[in-house]
C-alpha cells in the first residue's frame, strides 16, 4: 500500500491537522426548552476551540425577547450562556440561525423541547446555518441528526483517520485487515458508550495526548514492519487495534459529552452517533483501498527511497501532537 495516492492523502491529511494540532471538532449546542407557555429558557454552548477567533451566536426568531440577563461562564471544553426568553405564538414554523456559523468549519445541533417533553432536533452547518422549527417531531430527523454528528466527527478527526490509515498500511492481507478494522470498531463502540453513559470519566487532555501516542506507536511498528522484523503488532494487528481502540472511543465521546444531553436522549443519540462514526470509518477506508486499487492498475513505479515516507510522516505530525497535548495536560 505504499503508493502514490497513500503519500498524496497523507499530504493533505497532514496539511488540514497541522494548524489546529488535530483536536477533535466539537459542535455547539442550542437548546430552547419550553418552561411556560411561550416561554423558553435557552441554553448556549460554544466550544472553546470554535470561540478563539469566531464570535458565534443564536439569532431567535423576532417574535422572541429576552425576559432575563445572560449569564456566561466558562467552562473546560465550552463558553456556556443561559437566558430566557418570551417568544409569542410559540416556536413553531418559526426561524432560527447562528450567525457567524458560515465561516467556521463548526456544526451546531439545535434542540427545541415543548413543556410536554416532545423535542425537535436539527443540526446546522456551515453550508445551511438556519432552520424552521418543525410543528411535530421526527424520529427519522434525530436518527438523521445523530448520524450526520458520528460522520462528521470521524472524518474531521485527523487524528483518528491517521491512525486507521497506518493499520491500513500495516495489514498486508485482506482478511486480517477485516478482522482488525473489527477489533478497533468493536473497542471504541465499547469505550463510547461507557463514556457517554457515564461509567468512565477521564479527562479528555491525557486521552487526545495517549491516541497521539498511539499513532507514534504504529508510525514504528511500519518501520519495523519494512524492516522485516516480525513484531507482535506485525503477526495480530488486531490486537492493537482493538487496545487503542478502547482510547480513541473515550476521544470520540467528547463530542456528545461536551453537548451535556438530557438523559433520555443519550441512548438514541449513543446509538445514531456510533452508527455516524462506523459510516465515517468505512467511507475512509473504501476511499484508501480504492486509491491503493488504482495504483495498482496504473503500475506506478516509485524510488525506494520513498517506500519509508508514509510512516516518517504519520510519526512525525503525531509526535508533534503528542508534545502538544502532553504540555495541554499540565
Amino acid at each position: 500500500m505504499r503508493s502514490a495516492p497513500i503519500i498524496g492523502l497523507l499530504a493533505i491529511l497532514v496539511g488540514a491537522a497541522l494548524p489546529a494540532l488535530a483536536h477533535e471538532v466539537r459542535p455547539g449546542y442550542l437548546q430552547l426548552r419550553e418552561i411556560a407557555p411561550n416561554a423558553y429558557a435557552v441554553l448556549w454552548k460554544l466550544p472553546l476551540s470554535a470561540a478563539a477567533g469566531q464570535r458565534l451566536a443564536p439569532v431567535l426568531p423576532p417574535n422572541c425577547r429576552p425576559t432575563s440577563e445572560v449569564v456566561s461562564w466558562r467552562g473546560p471544553v465550552s463558553i456556556i450562556e443561559r437566558w430566557t426568553v418570551a417568544c409569542d405564538g410559540g416556536l413553531q414554523g418559526r426561524p432560527l440561525s447562528i450567525d457567524g456559523l458560515e465561516a467556521t468549519l463548526t456544526e451546531v445541533l439545535v434542540r427545541v423541547e415543548d413543556a410536554d417533553g416532545a423535542a425537535r432536533t436539527a443540526m446546522l452547518r456551515p453550508q445551511a446555518s438556519s432552520m424552521v422549527v418543525a410543528a411535530e417531531p421526527s424520529t427519522l430527523a434525530v436518527a438523521r441528526t445523530y448520524t450526520r454528528l458520528g460522520t462528521t466527527h470521524i472524518l474531521l478527526g485527523i487524528d483518528h483517520l491517521l491512525f486507521v490509515l497506518a493499520l491500513l498500511l500495516l495489514v498486508k492481507k485482506r482478511w486480517v485487515l477485516v478482522k482488525t478494522i473489527t477489533a478497533f470498531t468493536v473497542a471504541h463502540s465499547v469505550t463510547l458508550g461507557l463514556a457517554t453513559l457515564g461509567f468512565v470519566r477521564i479527562p479528555s487532555s491525557p486521552v487526545e495526548a495517549v491516541i497521539a501516542l498511539s499513532i507514534m506507536f504504529l508510525a514504528a511498528e511500519l518501520l519495523r514492519s519494512a524492516r522485516g522484523d516480525a513484531t507482535l503488532t506485525v503477526r495480530y494487528p488486531w490486537i492493537a487495534a482493538f487496545g487503542f481502540g478502547l482510547l480513541h472511543g473515550l476521544g470520540f465521546a467528547g463530542a456528545l459529552t461536551a453537548l451535556g444531553l438530557p438523559a433520555g436522549d443519550i441512548p438514541v443519540a449513543l446509538l445514531f452517533f456510533n452508527v455516524g462514526v462506523e459510516l465515517g470509518q468505512l467511507l475512509f477506508v473504501a476511499a484508501v483501498l480504492v486509491l491503493v486499487g488504482v495504483a495498482r492498475r496504473l503500475q506506478i513505479a516509485w524510488p525506494e527511497w520513498a517506500v519509508p515516507l508514509p510512516p516518517y510522516a504519520i510519526g512525525t505530525v503525531a509526535s508533534y501532537w503528542f508534545i502538544g497535548r502532553f504540555l495541554a495536560v499540565f
